[in-house]
């Protein structure tokens, strides 16, 4: 298996990074269904870096719990320092998530809420697949999994803004990280092939940033993948 990337020398400047390239939108798509996870008690939180999603998880949701992923201690460090007060509600785990095992037997409740916040794009197809079965398990059987991520949409925009920044995004981190993965995955097919179904969409900036919920227990008429402008 490839090396995870490092993004231990980023940890410090990750916020500033996005605020300087997106301004605030990442921060926003990262929280466009805050409010509907009020009812979640066990969160699975998947590469939030610098933890700025977790604590306002933290702070919206009294009663939850989170196990923190991340490959990067530095990051990890960051999240607990903005758990603040709330930081006996979290347990991390320094592990890169493409071979990370949920603890076994799985405390309860089980996980009924998995995040993963601009994540995914750092894993290929392939990988998502195996880390959607490897975590299978140790859901609830109505389990919520957020996700926001980068997405080409269709026409001029998706080929003329869209494939230039998420292309120049990935030569910058390969440099920076060493980030091997080179263009955007199929999280879709890989959550819809593990019993995902998709809720909801929203996108913003056009297209170029997605938010999705999706479900592990499928409604009788799932959501067709087409974005819904935040």
């Amino acid at each position: 298996m490839k090396r995870p990337p490092d993004f231990n020398r980023l940890a410090r400047l990750y916020r500033w990074m996005e605020f300087f390239s997106f301004g605030p939108c990442l921060g926003l798509t990262r929280s466009t269904f805050l409010g509907d996870l009020s009812h979640c008690r066990r969160a699975l939180v998947l590469g939030d870096g610098d933890g700025r999603f977790t604590r306002r998880l933290l702070r919206a949701n009294p009663a939850v719990r989170v196990d923190a992923v991340d490959s990067s201690s530095a990051m990890l460090q960051a999240l607990l320092r903005r758990a603040g007060a709330h930081e006996d509600r979290v347990h991390v785990y320094l592990a890169d998530v493409r071979n990370w095992q949920p603890p076994a037997p799985i405390v309860a409740p089980p996980y009924d809420l998995i995040v993963t916040h601009f994540l995914l794009d750092c894993l290929s197809t392939q990988e998502i697949a195996l880390l959607t079965a490897r975590i299978r398990s140790s859901i609830a059987p109505d389990a919520q999994w957020i996700v926001s991520e980068f997405a080409i949409p269709p026409g001029w925009y998706g080929r003329f803004i869209a494939v230039p920044i998420v292309s120049s995004l990935y030569f910058c981190f390969g440099l920076l990280t060493g980030l091997e993965v080179r263009k955007l995955p199929d999280h879709s097919a890989a959550l819809r092939d593990a019993g995902f179904a998709l809720l909801d969409r929203r996108s913003r900036l056009g297209g170029l940033l997605v938010a999705e919920c999706w479900s592990a227990s499928p409604p009788d008429s799932p959501l067709t993948p087409t974005p819904t402008p935040i």
